[in-house]
This record gives structure tokens, sequence and C-alpha cells, in this order.
């Protein structure tokens, strides 16, 4: 991961025409999020809004995907490719090992039915009778 950021701003400073250093900067900064406190909770602040932040980091490892195989350097575009697929996975891989993390630790917490009925066709009631 480290390596495909230096690769990236490596990529970004070529396109700017820039040092790597200014061009590790204007990433930093424009990802950057930093910590507020508004009516009483703590949130996330940042110059990007969340829905972009994700599309804008794939685009980034794309653009230096398709230079790095034009170029024919293969290690560069392995490396960047593998992060590009870890960063577009990661929520998704998020979710599934929290989601069996806690089922798992669920099962163990008593007094509580957590399991699904085994055949969802049937339907659960209760009948009483009715006295005359």
């Amino acid at each position: 991961m480290s390596y495909t950021g230096f690769l990236v701003i490596g990529v970004l400073a070529d396109y700017v025409g820039t040092s790597r250093f200014v061009a590790g900067l204007l990433l930093g900064v424009l990802f950057a999020r930093f910590p507020r406190i508004s009516n009483g909770k703590l949130g996330m602040v940042g110059l990007l809004p969340k829905p972009v932040r994700l599309p804008l980091m794939a685009g980034l490892l794309a653009l230096c995907l398709l230079r790095f195989l034009a170029q024919g350097d293969v290690v560069a575009a392995l490396c960047t490719g593998l992060t590009m697929a870890f960063v577009m996975g990661f929520s998704w891989l998020r979710k599934t090992l929290f989601a069996r993390l806690s089922s798992s630790v669920s099962q163990f917490a008593g007094g509580r039915k957590t399991t699904a009925p085994a055949d969802s066709t049937v339907i659960d009631g209760e009948f009483r009778e009715l006295k005359d």
C-alpha cells in the first residue's frame, strides 16, 4: 500500500508538473479529515464529501494502473491493481466479517433467541379457546 501511494504521488507529480512533495501535499489536503464536535456529537469533516472519496481514490488508482500498463511496468501495475481491488472490496469485506463475528458471538448471549426459523414458509401462531 505504501509503495502504491509512492507510485500514485509520482504519477500525479508528473501530470501536474510539480515535485513529489507538492503532489503529496495536494493529496494530503484533498483527502484529510479532521474531528469536530457539533451538537455534542463527535464527527469528521473534510474537504471531500464521503460519497466522493472512494470514487476519486479508485479513479486515481485506475489512472495510474493504465499508465503503468501502457509503459509496460508490470510490478507497478500489479501493486496498483492489488491496492485498487483492496480499496474497492474493503467495505464489503468489513461488513461481511463483522456480521460473521457478531453472529457467532450472539449465539452465546443467554435469554435471547436470535436464530431465524428453519422454514420461512411456516407461519407460527398461537390459538386460544374462548370460554362460553
